[in-house]
């Protein structure tokens, strides 16, 4: 985590960069708002109230106009409408001083997992009709009828079904379900083709488009 920390006063500063650093932050010193406004994106921004030449208030209210970066004020102000103030254009905590690098960065820290982004829907599967597959438990089903596979016959149906109608080239095969740069028999995939048709109880579940590769068809 790179942190910028907005802080004019030397002895506290210093001392508050070391301590993150204990903490795997990496610290990055301003000691002015003009410098703090032009100074690269941060992870997280610790902002001091009382600086030489720009209000760390109206610090606070510019960054806010364009970065949603998470913002911590430390100040010596135990005025109540400082606080509120600070929290109400979008400081996301405020901590007056003095106060422990402990408790600071597990603040950091929490502020950090309510801000994290929500993680991206996983792609919705394709509908397989009568063929289940549980990649949770690597179990197979058609028509609810459970289907003993073996781990390469999981893996080649598991990547035809992925896209399924779509024609995938024997060499993407070995190189995903094998290995890179696979050596063996020439007949390896057309033998596991063949027992995982069986398996599906049809030939019909798996096409062979001649020199080109294999397609899973959906009756």
């Amino acid at each position: 985590m790179r942190v910028l920390l907005v802080e004019d006063d030397e002895s506290i500063a210093e001392p508050l960069a070391a301590g993150l650093g204990r903490f795997g932050i990496e610290a990055s010193h301003v000691a002015t708002g003009a410098a703090a406004l032009a100074a690269p994106p941060a992870d997280f921004v610790l902002l001091d109230l009382g600086l030489p030449d720009i209000d760390g208030i109206d610090v606070c209210r510019r960054l806010r106009r364009v970065s949603d970066v998470p913002i911590i004020m430390l100040t010596a102000r135990g005025d109540e409408t400082d606080r509120v103030l600070g929290l109400e254009i979008g400081a996301d905590d405020y901590m007056a001083k003095p106060f422990s690098t402990r408790e600071l960065v597990a603040r950091m820290r929490a502020i950090g997992r309510r801000t994290r982004p929500a993680p991206a829907p996983a792609p919705a599967r394709p509908d397989l009709g009568p063929l289940e597959i549980d990649e949770r438990t690597r179990e197979v089903r058609v028509h609810g009828r459970p289907v003993a596979l073996t781990p390469k016959e999981y893996d080649l149906l598991v990547l035809l079904a992925a896209d399924p109608g779509a024609v995938v080239g024997r060499k993407h095969i070995l190189e995903t379900v094998w290995e890179p740069n696979f050596f063996g028999r020439g007949k390896t995939l057309d033998f596991h083709v063949a027992t995982l048709r069986r398996k599906l109880g049809s030939s019909s579940w798996i096409e062979n488009r001649r020199g080109v590769g294999f397609r899973l068809v959906l009756p």
